[in-house]
């Protein structure tokens, strides 16, 4: 059910309880005892359900998340499947950018690295800017998994392959405090696809935060400067989700459960033999994967929210 729904449906069941229980405080002034007793009996429990309702209605009703309106770095990685989580990769970023395009934000690569002879990547990643894209795109964070019968198939075979998606909301300088000295900085000649000087020159950027070990790299600019800059906009979107996951592990530790946050394997879509998406979370599914890889994702938005 959609967190939306459970809100409503949570609401309408409190409003349902509290005219029950305001029901049998008057029958209390009944004159007849079996009348009055039946009342009293029932009184216990629907004050004890009141308030389970009302612990429920203020968790539903946490404040927002102060990243929802940022702009979000997408990153979108091939797992397990070879050339074809590669295509596939490269199918989720055509869906993301469409429905980029119909939000009428700006999509704009920030890192691409091929997969193959065939297309498709084995990582990109692409900076969304448009009111809203944080809040809207959060909880497709996850794995993605695709079965069908690929164009690198031969013989006809469904194939089962992965692909990781991640949604990084736009850090911004006071959140993420980055000390020169934890830096790797290194320059390399950009490969691919490039106009004049991109591949001609040392202008791509390889970023190493070594605390952490985690390496972002830019090639998709002219200049070694305008890399390093991207570069570092995204190293500072990834270290504010690492203290983001910290922050939320120690709060599940803290409540005494194993973790409450969307993630991991999340969403199927199977081309062959049927044609279906569902999404594992909120057993949500629509039966036109062509329109959902065209951008058509509202409906799976909608229902996390």
């Amino acid at each position: 059910m959609c967190i939306r729904d459970r809100l409503v449906e949570t609401i309408r069941q409190y409003e349902k309880t509290r005219k029950l229980l305001a029901e049998n405080h008057e029958l209390l002034g009944e004159s007849d005892e079996e009348i009055r007793a039946m009342a009293r009996e029932e009184i216990p429990a629907l004050e004890e359900e009141i308030s389970s309702l009302e612990e429920r209605l203020k968790i539903l009703l946490l404040p927002k998340d102060p990243n929802d309106y940022k702009n979000v770095f997408l990153e979108i990685r091939a797992g397990t499947g070879g050339d074809e989580a590669g295509l596939f990769a490269g199918d989720l970023f055509r869906m993301y950018a469409r429905y980029a395009e119909q939000q009428g934000w700006r999509v704009e690569i920030v890192s691409s690295s091929p997969a193959g002879g065939m297309g498709g990547f084995k990582e990109i990643i692409a900076q969304i800017d448009g009111r809203g894209a944080y809040i809207r795109l959060k909880y497709e964070s996850g794995v993605h998994r695709v079965q069908r019968v690929p164009v690198t198939e031969a013989q006809g075979r469904i194939h089962t392959s992965a692909v990781t998606v991640a949604i990084l909301p736009e850090a911004e300088d006071v959140e993420v405090n980055i000390d020169p000295n934890d830096l790797r900085i290194d320059v390399y000649r950009s490969t691919g696809h490039g106009g004049q000087s991109v591949n001609t020159t040392d202008s791509a950027v390889r970023i190493t935060h070594l605390p952490t070990g985690i390496v972002v790299s830019c090639q998709n600019e002219k200049s070694q400067l305008q890399n390093k800059v991207s570069a570092m906009r995204v190293l500072q979107a990834k270290l504010l989700e690492r203290k983001r996951q910290e922050e939320r592990a120690e709060m599940d530790a803290l409540k005494g459960d194993g973790g409450s946050s969307w993630g991991n394997q999340m969403r199927s879509y199977v081309l062959h033999p049927y044609q279906m998406v569902k999404d594992l979370r909120p057993d949500y599914e629509v039966g036109n994967p062509a329109a959902v890889l065209a951008g058509d994702i509202d409906g799976f938005l909608a229902c996390l929210l």
